[in-house]
């Protein structure tokens, strides 16, 4: 049943439906979208805490699972940022002081290792080592979290982990704990053995590799916590960031936990790698050879759920009471300007609204707007001048890869959504 009135984000239902913003705007842009971009959608708009838009679209419900990509990425630093605020780790300190073989694997006996060649993401194929880097070597050792954080590390954007860390999963992934442990640390190896692209400092890399060691980081780091042993990296992303935020549908490998594949939003027909309709399982090749859960890729989630993580952050940012697990100074400094090159802007694992015209949040939020975007389809976004979250998910990657159309999607979209919030602030006549 939809309502035409707001409802606390707090008290919202999973399966709520509500309007209670002049839609036209919004449902046009939805509609194009279903008709060229995806199959599948839900969108929720926060304003003040008060939900304000919580529909679903094509073949999606409102409880349906979506795969959020590199939306990921914000929980992983999220659980470190909250390790950091307690003292564990400082944001200058090497990666190698928490994963020693970073700085051991492919190295000379000087402790260096070369800059060299790269894989494209897209085509797979072999990129040139970059030309003004061409010989250099790098010392792994001067490589901090706050580099990772800020994607500043000089570590190449992809590689192709996947054809070497094991085979292809089955459908319903890779169970067996011990397995997944296996391909872990032969991925953290093999992301350490791979040439450098470039320098740390060299500048604005977006690099998976690097949220990759970012979440083995954060599972060490979580594990020692508690008194040392293994503990997996979803374990540590559960009880530091999903249980105390309250999160009870976002989740890593959903069938496997007991999710019926209607109730999870299918992707790409693989038909390099897999050989199938990814549907249940993360369709990132790399976090799918990690067992599914990797750093930068892997969680299933709601457009709700994800609304109430961009909550947290908007009201510990601005004071408010939060669950958040990170303390406000540091999540302040999280969303700030740590880096800039070109149009694109960094904060700490979080992306600043570009400069550019054709920013993915639209041409109306405010430059002190942060979020992320993840490939499938999904992204998070949050303009603190409004108190504004938008969570919008869908499954885009199900008719292909190519980036035009979710490209034009997405600030059509938010300038959709902020001409509506405005619309209800300044009354007619």
């Amino acid at each position: 049943m939809s309502q035409d009135f707001s409802v606390p984000l707090s008290k919202l239902a999973p399966d709520q439906d509500v309007m209670a913003l002049p839609g036209a705007g919004i449902e046009d842009v939805m509609q194009r979208g279903l008709a060229d971009c995806f199959t599948a959608a839900q969108v929720v708009v926060c304003q003040d805490g008060q939900v304000l838009w919580h529909r679903a679209y094509g073949v999606a419900d409102l409880t349906m699972l979506f795969d959020l990509a590199s939306v990921t990425k914000l929980f992983t630093v999220t659980a470190f940022l909250a390790l950091s605020g307690e003292g564990r780790v400082m944001l200058t300190l090497p990666v190698a002081d928490v994963i020693p073989e970073f700085a051991t694997v492919n190295v000379n006996e000087d402790g260096l290792r070369p800059v060299g060649e790269m894989h494209d993401p897209l085509s797979w194929s072999v990129l040139p080592t970059e030309e003004a880097h061409i010989g250099k070597m790098v010392n792994p050792r001067e490589v901090t979290f706050r580099h990772l954080l800020t994607h500043t590390s000089g570590l190449a954007p992809w590689s192709n982990l996947f054809e070497q860390i094991g085979s292809v999963p089955p459908p319903e992934g890779v169970t067996d704990a011990a397995e997944r442990m296996r391909r872990h640390q032969r991925a953290v190896e093999f992301i350490s053995s791979n040439p450098f692209a470039g320098p740390p400092d060299s500048g604005i890399r977006y690099s998976d590799q690097g949220l990759i060691l970012l979440g083995e980081a954060t599972a060490r780091l979580h594990a020692l916590s508690k008194g040392g042993g293994h503990v997996p990296l979803d374990a540590a992303i559960r009880a530091r960031v999903l249980e105390p935020l309250g999160l009870q549908s976002t989740r890593f490998n959903p069938v496997p936990a007991g999710v019926s594949l209607k109730d999870v939003a299918p992707t790409e027909f693989d038909a390099r790698w897999r050989r199938r309709r990814v549907h249940g399982e993360v369709h990132d090749e790399n976090a799918a050879a990690m067992g599914g859960v990797a750093g930068h890729a892997g969680l299933f989630s709601t457009a709700r759920e994800v609304a109430i993580f961009g909550q947290a952050w908007l009201d510990r940012i601005m004071g408010k009471s939060s669950p958040l697990p990170v303390p406000s100074d540091l999540a302040r400094e999280a969303v700030r300007i740590q880096e800039a090159e070109g149009d694109a802007r960094r904060g700490l694992g979080w992306m600043l609204k570009a400069t550019c015209e054709n920013s993915s949040a639209g041409a109306h939020m405010s430059l002190k707007t942060f979020g992320h975007t993840g490939f499938t389809g999904t992204s998070l976004f949050i303009d603190p001048e409004r108190a504004l979250v938008v969570a919008s998910l869908n499954n885009r990657v199900y008719h292909g890869r190519s980036p035009e159309l979710i490209t034009a999607f997405r600030p059509a979209l938010h300038d959709a959504i902020v001409g509506a919030v405005e619309a209800i602030a300044t009354p007619s006549g």
